[in-house]
């Protein structure tokens, strides 16, 4: 227990004093301060930039991202720092890449998410209190518009909050220089931004999108509307406590959104019941009828499951 604290101790404490260095030699990177242990006999290679998130008694604990376990002890003699900006460069400009073409839309079930996720603030039966009538927890909420393929993140973001994410200290991350509408529609589309979900979400996934935080956002809750207003939301508020089919679904999408739409969307479950409907989406704009469209249906493991009700517990 004394070691799984320290360890903790040290990633929580060095998160906001992470730096980027560059190896100035070959030296071995080693799993342990006592330099006992190196697996995979991992060294670092001249000029090679590399995240630090402590520097402690000579040495420095640091992220090489190809190695088992990625967190190495480095002799700092080994290192020289270089400036981090303070900033994400372009955070709130566009891209200079073009407007992604392909992209996975997840959609949680809140019911089922709240059931697997107790804990969040998000699933706190007093939070939607606030929400204007139409926004219950019968509802898909926006989980994540993901640009395809699934290696497309984390465009023009710097490795010190690269590191953040990851490590989900998401409450320190920047703010999202946000319209007040998109952030007000936002906050009915996605619990999650309690628990600093968007700002996860922006720096993986909406910095590859092509369009600035307000354009990404928007985007993803013109798609989360649609779906709870057509006869998919529809569908799932009248099927609660019932089992439905993968079939089931997609034949409803067919007639929300257009005939052989049904075929890019996949279902995942988690514990017997359906936890969120993936929608792959090609081409460009907010009309979902345009852009559930493929020449495959797309695999789905998920073939058949239970609807979860409001509250905790079936």
């Amino acid at each position: 227990m004394r070691k799984v604290s320290l360890l903790l101790s040290v990633v929580s404490s060095c998160i906001m004093a992470n730096s980027t260095v560059i190896a100035t030699k070959s030296c071995e990177a080693y799993n342990n301060m006592k330099h006992t242990t190196n697996t995979s006999h991992i060294v670092l290679q001249p000029n090679q930039s590399y995240t630090s998130v402590r520097e402690y008694k000579g040495q420095n604990f640091i992220i090489i991202p190809d190695a088992n376990p990625r967190q190495r002890w480095v002799d700092s003699s080994c290192l020289k720092k270089r400036k981090v900006p303070t900033k994400v460069r372009q955070l709130d400009k566009k891209t200079t890449h073009k407007v992604s073409h392909s992209n996975l839309l997840a959609l949680s079930w809140h019911n089922a998410f709240c059931q697997t996720h107790q804990h969040k603030k998000e699933c706190k039966r007093g939070l939607f209190s606030k929400f204007k009538k139409g926004y219950s927890d019968d509802r898909f909420v926006l989980h994540g518009l993901w640009p395809q393929p699934k290696g497309n993140q984390y465009c023009n973001v710097d490795r010190k909050y690269i590191t953040m994410d990851k490590y989900k200290y998401w409450d320190k991350l920047p703010s999202l220089n946000l319209d007040s509408d998109i952030k007000n529609e936002l906050k009915k589309v996605m619990p999650g931004v309690s628990s600093n979900l968007h700002k996860h979400e922006w720096f993986k996934h909406g910095t590859c999108y092509g369009k600035d935080t307000n354009g990404y956002f928007a985007d993803a809750i013109a798609y989360t509307k649609a779906v709870n207003s057509s006869k998919v939301g529809v569908f799932f508020i009248n099927h609660k406590g019932k089992r439905v089919s993968l079939n089931q679904v997609r034949k409803v999408v067919d007639s929300a959104f257009g005939k052989g739409a049904g075929d890019a969307v996949e279902m995942r479950c988690n514990n017997g019941m359906i936890t969120e409907l993936w929608f792959h989406l090609q081409g460009e704009g907010n009309n979902l009828k345009e852009l559930l469209h493929t020449n495959h249906p797309v695999k789905s493991f998920c073939r058949s499951g239970f609807i979860d009700k409001a509250g905790f517990g079936r």
